[in-house]
């Protein structure tokens, strides 16, 4: 496998970073998720976008231009020789002295991996996901910007270790007033009576590049949208429920918490945008050569 590091394509074995690294010492660093289709980089210019936003809000100078990122992240995948996967770019504070003063840093890192990747088995997209709520809860956005993608994941991996401890395998993630915010690793969706709702940004969701598109998608096939703050009985009463992520792409939810959601089915309007976002993954994107 070939890592884009710092400007070089290197084998994996030669992919290092210093010990001295902010994003490994304090977890001080952004990063994206991106997926690729038949050869073409899906949403590239939207990904690399939120990539330089999250750099600008945390006041890590990038030292690339949005063209040269998206030219490296092709490259990678290319020198992989990959029709089909997965692409993480991960952006750090770059190695410094021990402390947290990230102006002792002189210059990030960036590397880039391409490679493959099954967030959850095939039986959950035809049947649905049994989720539950988690205690761990979303942080304030007056403590860390939902809208930033950092390396800081702590509180995501805590919820997605309640998750599997409870033997689902991902889990709500409510704010501090007792809204929901998203899960561990994806937004949320709700279907009421032919109109597709899901949490505001500032309840503490991410703003997904796949949950734009899925709302995108709604628009063009006419079905309302309203974001709005929702809680779990929101969910529990909804006649359907789906999450997005650019990994998970878009997957349905029949239980919360033990009760079920809908007729415990996936339902028609979540297939529906399954099949419409498919559709648009495989037919569009940016070439990769």
């Amino acid at each position: 496998m070939n890592i884009w590091l710092d400007g070089n394509l290197v084998e994996e074995s030669e992919a290092k970073i210093s010990v001295f690294d902010h994003g490994l010492l304090y977890g001080d660093g952004v990063f994206e998720g991106i997926r690729f289709y038949k050869g073409r980089v899906f949403r590239l210019e939207e990904h690399i976008t939120r990539l330089m936003d999250s750099a600008k809000a945390i006041v890590l100078s990038m030292p690339w231009t949005h063209e040269e990122i998206c030219r490296a992240t092709c490259e990678t995948v290319a020198a992989n020789g990959l029709s089909d996967g997965y692409i993480r770019l991960v952006v750090t504070r770059g190695a410094g002295e021990l402390g947290l003063n990230p102006y002792l840093c002189p210059k990030p890192s960036m590397f880039i991996i391409a490679s493959s990747i099954k967030l959850y088995p095939d039986e959950h997209y035809r049947n649905g996901l049994k989720i539950i709520t988690c205690a761990t809860r979303r942080p304030t956005p007056a403590a860390l910007m939902p809208q930033v993608k950092s390396l800081n994941y702590l509180n995501n991996i805590m919820a997605k270790v309640e998750a599997i401890q409870a033997n689902a395998l991902e889990a709500v993630m409510l704010n501090e007033q007792g809204y929901v915010a998203e899960c561990t690793g994806d937004n949320l969706f709700i279907m009421k009576k032919g109109e597709m709702h899901t949490p505001l940004i500032s309840d503490g969701a991410l703003d997904g590049i796949t949950r734009a598109v899925i709302i995108e998608l709604a628009e063009k096939l006419g079905v309302p949208v309203i974001e709005r703050s929702l809680n779990r009985y929101d969910i529990f009463t909804a006649d359907e429920c789906f999450l997005t992520g650019t990994a998970a792409e878009v997957i349905p939810v029949v239980e919360l918490d033990k009760r079920t959601i809908g007729d415990g089915r996936p339902g028609p309007f979540t297939q529906q945008f399954l099949g419409a976002y498919q559709e648009l993954v495989n037919s569009s994107g940016t070439p990769v050569r």
